[in-house]
């Protein structure tokens, strides 16, 4: 036992992850080295960032205090003690930082040989934009860029319309619950556990977004994993294709999302380790039970209710596991979604609309892509879209004053208003529930009628 959790302490050290971003041409522009104790760093942080959920105390780090100290001061504490601290290795300690050694201001040493950016966006939660960073390979900070991309709302809004309106709607509506499942239970499971990021210093934070949120297990390997596997898998027989090409694609996919996690300095190793096995059993004990989820939507009369109020019922729940973070809007946006894709599949087979193909009409062919075709699906796609923000931009402008007013909570600073769970869960589950309605019912029935 002991000899797994020394496994599981060097997977989980940040070093790790610094090393793997300074291979990749990644170097931060510390102004100092990297203390023993840098690894309490990010704790205090973490805790500071949830003061005022503890009546706006602040419990500050004083010597030779602990992380996990630090946090049970302010009501946040880890649930997992099974794998403790990562132990940095003895030569680490002794030597400078893997990635940035001690730089004069503005890191001018290193900035010589490439190009210093800071992160793209601000953490979303606290504003900070982040430590500038070196960026020594170009090809590999857009590549991984682009990997990470791929589990961010950007490419959920693209890719489902797309392949819902222009590829196979069959396919996308239930691709669609496989990643509701998949990323509610991962967001759950890291409230739950509540390990923080990867210290920095050492690791380069070469993103921002997410960064107030917790780490393991990483909901981007998870949805990185399901989401090409179970495309996969749906396809397969479904549509005539090479089915080596086919798998090959996923696994690309699947590794282009998780490597980039490490790069973007986002997750350890084993966050991301955890994050594709825990996503393969998800997708072991949920695929199987597909059909018969699919078919009590399309045919139950009891479907409406239940599949309104189960997502609900779950985003409640979710809303008890943690304070006030974005990934717990992040979860009730995404139950939302899957549940106004579900109501919508079950309109469409009540009026007919949309119907599945039969088995003689299978399996489909790969049409030869025309310029004709490549038009007409992009017009599709832009329309689709802008009809997509238009009813998110409404349904937010209703929506916000409306719960504001319903729960007596001021609305002249959104920002604050949204921290209150009986203002953030009715606003992302009403406006995304409307936005996943719309994808499989609203815009399909607005090209019919545009022809």
């Amino acid at each position: 036992m002991e000899k797994i959790k020394e496994h599981f302490r060097y997977l989980q050290d940040p070093h790790i992850v610094a090393r793997f971003q300074l291979i990749c041409g990644i170097r931060g522009t510390f102004s100092e080295p990297v203390r023993a104790d840098s690894l309490t760093h990010d704790r205090c942080r973490l805790a500071e960032q949830a003061h005022f959920h503890n009546n706006g105390a602040l419990h500050h780090c004083t010597a030779g205090e602990t992380g996990d100290e630090r946090l049970a001061g302010v009501g946040v504490q880890r649930r997992l003690t099974g794998v403790t601290e990562p132990r940095k290795p003895k030569h680490e300690v002794e030597d400078a930082s893997p990635n940035g050694a001690t730089l004069p201001a503005g890191g001018e040493g290193l900035a010589a040989s490439g190009s210093t950016l800071k992160p793209l966006r601000r953490n979303s939660l606290t504003g900070e934009a982040g430590q500038e960073f070196v960026i020594e390979n170009r090809f590999l900070f857009y590549l991984f860029t682009f990997g990470t991309e791929l589990g961010n709302e950007l490419f959920y809004i693209i890719f489902f319309p797309f392949l819902m309106w222009n590829v196979d709607a069959f396919v996308s509506r239930r691709l669609i619950m496989v990643w509701v499942w998949v990323m509610y239970v991962g967001q759950c499971t890291k409230d739950l556990i509540g390990w923080p990021r990867p210290a920095s210093p050492p690791v380069v934070k070469v993103e921002m977004f997410y960064n107030s949120e917790y780490s393991m297990p990483s909901t981007h390997a998870m949805s990185g994993t399901a989401i090409p596997l179970s495309l996969f898998f749906m396809t397969h027989g479904r549509w005539e294709y090479p089915y080596p090409l086919g798998f090959s694609l996923a696994l690309c996919w699947c590794l282009l999302v998780c490597s980039s996690r490490i790069y973007m300095g986002m997750h350890s190793v084993l966050d991301v380790i955890a994050g594709i096995l825990y996503s393969i059993l998800i997708l072991f004990f949920f695929l199987p039970a597909l059909d018969t989820i699919d078919s009590f939507n399309l045919t139950c009369r009891y479907a409406p209710l239940i599949i309104i109020s189960v997502p609900l019922a779950l985003a409640i729940f979710s809303f008890t596991l943690d304070s006030w973070s974005t990934s717990r809007g992040d979860t009730a946006q995404i139950l939302g979604v899957g549940a106004g894709v579900a109501l919508a599949s079950h309109v469409n087979q009540l009026l007919g609309l949309m119907p599945d193909l039969t088995a003689d009409q299978l399996p489909l062919t790969v049409p030869v892509l025309s310029v004709g075709m490549v038009s007409a699906a992009m017009l599709r796609l832009v329309l689709g879209v802008m009809v997509l923000v238009a009813i998110r931009t409404l349904m937010k402008a209703i929506t916000i004053p409306l719960v504001c007013w319903v729960f007596r909570v001021p609305s002249y600073d959104v920002r604050k208003a949204r921290q209150y769970a009986e203002v953030e869960l009715p606003y992302r589950y009403i406006v995304y529930g409307m936005v996943g309605f719309s994808v499989l019912f609203v815009v399909p029935l607005l090209f019919t009628y545009m022809n």
